[in-house]
């Protein structure tokens, strides 16, 4: 045993009366005490006795031993590294101590320090495998320290998880990986998880600044910026110096006050405008995903507006890789879709609303978009005559003539073979068109998305000529004569 005389430092009147050896005697007394205490695992009452025998005898190295042994055990590691520390003071020789101040360092995260205790620990016991298990567990947790700052700066934040996740297996007091981890997680996503460990840590130490940076991070993120910035104001008030806190905490104002004038702009109908300010939004962080997501989004928005479509999709799409359930997203860009005849898009990202939110609006948008498409699969009648879908019955009319007399057969009388063919499809495509769109009870089913076959109207056995002839009046009611090359005259009987 490591022990040196005793003497009157700090020490109760009472005590003066008593000789070196019975304080001594009495000292040991309180060891065994807490060493029985210690057995029991009762790590409290063993600190308390531990206490007193180094109230008796402050010079005594192995109780400090003991008493950091205990601290250990109740993860008050800062304690304990100091009773170690007072230790080897008192007895550079004494082994445990050096062990125990090792262990303290390697749990508190400062494996340089560690490595040193556990060197001097195999000079006084070449052969101590504890020692030389934790040397090894040292240079691990530097590598891992290594390999987490290479990660962090090549954003690999996964990575920077995994290496703080070994390094706490030893070093579980080490409230720099932790904060490190749970950075990494809010810069992840994993918001819960970071705001988790965050917390731990403000319930033992709630002036840490790094803990209340990371729990306005979380908060920023997750787009609840007013309550992040009293976070980093109360971080920088702790630590005025935390570079971290001051930028993020200038981001946070800067992105609140740009999406702000956006919605304004939006508003007030100045898209072009609002369009600008959520472009210039998007560049202030690109690492706040889920604000983000609803700056393209809102883009989107406008984009829409602007009748940038291709634009809108875009951006859509940008905000859905941000925020996978962002339903908003999904809603703007199936629309998007639907304004430029996707149909099949459409009905994707309706499906995948409807899956999610089953409401009846997302079921009538869905029905709505599967109809269309359903629709787009058929000859577009309204296209093949040129027409918008509310064209009036006049409006049909006029565009018949026009395209008939265009694509007669008779007109191409004089072209090559395969140009004769391609006007007779035209032709009868035209009258075909004409010959349902001019029928209110076959517009009406068309339109409804019904399948004319399916209620008995047999579009391929329709004779082009008869609806030609109908239109313009009577049997060999005109002739096409050519006035020269290219150039035709009508003739009406």
């Amino acid at each position: 045993m490591a022990t040196v005389g005793c003497d009157d430092m700090n020490m109760d009147p009472d005590m003066e009366l008593l000789s070196d050896e019975e304080l001594e005697r009495e000292a040991e007394g309180f060891k065994e005490q807490g060493n029985a205490f210690y057995i029991k695992k009762d790590y409290a009452e063993a600190f308390n006795y531990y206490t007193k025998a180094i109230d008796m005898c402050p010079k005594n190295a192995s109780y400090y031993g003991n008493r950091a042994a205990t601290l250990m055990m109740l993860c008050r590691y800062r304690e304990a590294l100091e009773d170690s520390q007072q230790a080897v003071r008192l007895d550079n020789t004494f082994m445990k101590g050096h062990l125990r101040e090792g262990k303290c360092h390697l749990s508190l995260g400062n494996a340089m320090a560690a490595s040193r205790c556990f060197k001097t620990v195999m000079e006084l016991e070449p052969d101590n495998s504890q020692a030389q298990q934790e040397l090894k567990n040292a240079e691990s947790l530097l590598e891992y320290e290594r390999m987490a700052e290479i990660g962090f700066e090549k954003r690999d934040f996964r990575m920077v998880v995994y290496c703080m996740d070994r390094a706490l297996e030893s070093a579980a007091a080490c409230h720099r990986f932790k904060i490190l981890k749970a950075e990494c997680l809010a810069l992840l996503g994993r918001y819960p998880e970071a705001q988790s460990v965050a917390s731990d840590i403000l319930r033992m130490d709630s002036t840490n600044a790094d803990a209340l940076y990371v729990r306005g991070l979380c908060l920023y993120y997750e787009d609840c910026i007013e309550k992040a910035v009293q976070f980093f104001v109360q971080a920088l008030r702790m630590a005025p110096d935390h570079d971290k806190a001051r930028l993020a905490c200038r981001n946070a104002k800067a992105l609140k006050a740009k999406k702000e004038e956006g919605n304004k702009a939006f508003k007030e109908g100045n898209f072009e405008a609002a369009y600008d300010l959520y472009s210039e939004a998007l560049t202030i962080d690109p690492n706040n995903i889920k604000t983000n997501a609803k700056l393209y989004c809102n883009r989107a928005t406008v984009g829409s507006k602007l009748k940038k479509l291709d634009q809108a999709i875009e951006d859509c799409t940008k905000a859905i890789k941000l925020d996978e359930t962002y339903i908003k997203a999904y809603l703007r860009r199936a629309q998007c879709y639907m304004d430029t005849e996707q149909y099949e898009e459409a009905v994707r990202d309706y499906e995948k609303v409807y899956q999610t939110e089953k409401t009846k609006e997302h079921k009538h948008l869905l029905k709505n978009a599967q109809l269309e498409l359903k629709k787009s699969k058929r000859k577009d009648y309204y296209k093949v005559l040129g027409v918008e879908k509310n064209a009036t019955e006049d409006e049909i009319k006029k565009a018949y003539r026009k395209r008939a007399l265009l694509h007669h057969p008779d007109r191409h009388s004089s072209a090559s073979p395969e140009v004769q063919k391609e006007e007779e499809k035209k032709f009868k495509e035209v009258g075909e068109a004409f010959s349902v769109l001019s029928d209110p009870k076959k517009k009406s089913r068309y339109d409804s998305g019904q399948d004319l076959e399916d209620d008995g109207m047999n579009m391929g056995d329709f004779d082009a000529n008869n609806i030609f002839k109908a239109f313009f009046g009577g049997p060999g009611g005109f002739s096409f004569e050519a006035s020269g090359p290219g150039n035709f005259f009508f003739q009406f009987g």
